[in-house]
């Protein structure tokens, strides 16, 4: 089989990855992508493994073992980022990322630049318990 074949399918894999992690709005769509193109990169590790094997005298496997560190971190990313998800949408009741992030800038009702007066600073607060 020649490298051409892996390279092509892996780049397929990754480009629809990344497609999915920049288009998509959904938390738990956006980590499967990210897991597509981990497991483009490790095809092309495997399928480079391989085809570098046959050019040199001594075996070593690297890719191989590259690609079982990949996989083992990508189950560990996987499992937090996954509770994660979880976690906010129990207490947001959304996985949608444009949502989250609105929540997360709080709400401004005239924009950032308005001049609101304080209602306390912590130089009062500290002057009122002393």
């Amino acid at each position: 089989m020649h490298l051409a074949y892996p390279a092509v399918l892996s780049a397929l894999l990754f480009c629809t990855g990344l497609y999915g992690v920049l288009a998509r709005r959904n938390a738990i769509l956006v980590l499967m992508s990210v897991e597509l193109m981990l497991n483009a990169v490790n095809l092309n590790l495997v399928a480079f493994d391989v085809w570098l094997s046959r050019a040199a005298e001594e075996t070593l496997h690297s890719g191989q073992a590259l690609t079982l560190f990949t996989i083992a971190i990508a189950a560990a990313e996987i499992g937090i980022g996954l509770a994660i998800v979880l976690a906010v949408h129990r207490n947001r009741g959304t996985s949608d990322i444009d949502k989250l992030r609105d929540t997360a800038e709080g709400n401004e009702p005239d924009g950032p630049g308005t001049d609101t007066p304080a209602t306390g600073t912590a130089a009062e607060k500290a002057e009122a318990t002393a």
